[in-house]
């Protein structure tokens, strides 16, 4: 293998600027954090609110939750990425279409995290769903019979203990939305795998460039894993699954 090594290129500063490649990795991480978390708050808020549509006795509300879940589930990702960077702009009225094309700030940030956040919220849905079906029927009964409307019973009994049940596949997800974000490359937002690529290019280190990126990845997984971890033993049920 002729390849040339060279640890050190993290250090040196891009060939047109003053950065160094480490900044450049350092500012990809930066949106790729921001791009997670705030895709991961409209995911769980949303997921959490289809789950419990999914679940009514009325058949209006349970269709709307399943056509929203058919229907961000079984496009790939990163084709919604493009259909909400390139397609959406052009059918809205022609004001509003030029201000996003045009004059929104960080366009591709916005549109990186609502379609990450809603292609998860469909996910997060159907684990919802499920947590709260798992549950024994009598206690939805209970609650209406203590005196309790259908919001307040999953408010106050289905839905915190639906969330302790599912808080594995929660974890996944919440790990998964870390890793998804690396497809808004291709819509140009400057996160890690944009700036990986862009390293490449500049420096012909692609090796240790992948690398530091892939260990980034995982440092993010792993932390959001623990902290997940740490969530799920506060608000463990003594004698309940895990």
């Amino acid at each position: 293998m002729n390849y040339h090594w060279n640890w050190g290129i993290f250090a040196q500063q891009v060939q047109a600027g003053e950065e160094t490649y480490f900044d450049w990795l350092l500012s990809g991480l930066g949106w790729t954090v921001a791009c997670s978390l705030s895709a991961w708050v409209i995911a769980l808020a949303l997921g959490t609110a289809i789950g419990v549509l999914r679940t009514t006795r009325s058949r209006t509300l349970s269709g709307a939750g399943a056509a929203w879940v058919e229907l961000f589930r079984n496009i790939p990702l990163l084709v919604q990425m493009f259909l909400w960077f390139f397609v959406v702009p052009e059918l809205l009225p022609r004001e509003l279409s030029l201000w996003i094309k045009q004059d929104m700030p960080a366009k591709e940030f916005v549109t990186a995290t609502l379609c990450l956040g809603l292609f998860t919220s469909a996910r997060i849905a159907e684990q919802v769903r499920a947590g709260i079906q798992s549950l024994p029927r009598g206690q939805r009964d209970a609650a209406l019979a203590l005196g309790l409307s259908s919001a307040q019973a999953y408010r106050h009994v289905l839905l915190p203990r639906a969330l302790r049940v599912i808080m594995a596949p929660l974890t996944s997800e919440f790990m998964n939305t870390f890793k998804n974000s690396s497809v808004a490359y291709a819509i140009g937002l400057l996160e890690l795998t944009f700036r990986a690529r862009q390293m490449q290019e500049d420096s012909e280190q692609g090796i240790e460039t992948y690398i530091a990126v892939t260990l980034l990845y995982f440092l993010c997984a792993f932390i959001a894993n623990r902290v997940m971890a740490l969530i799920e033993a506060r608000t463990r049920i003594p004698g309940s699954i895990g």
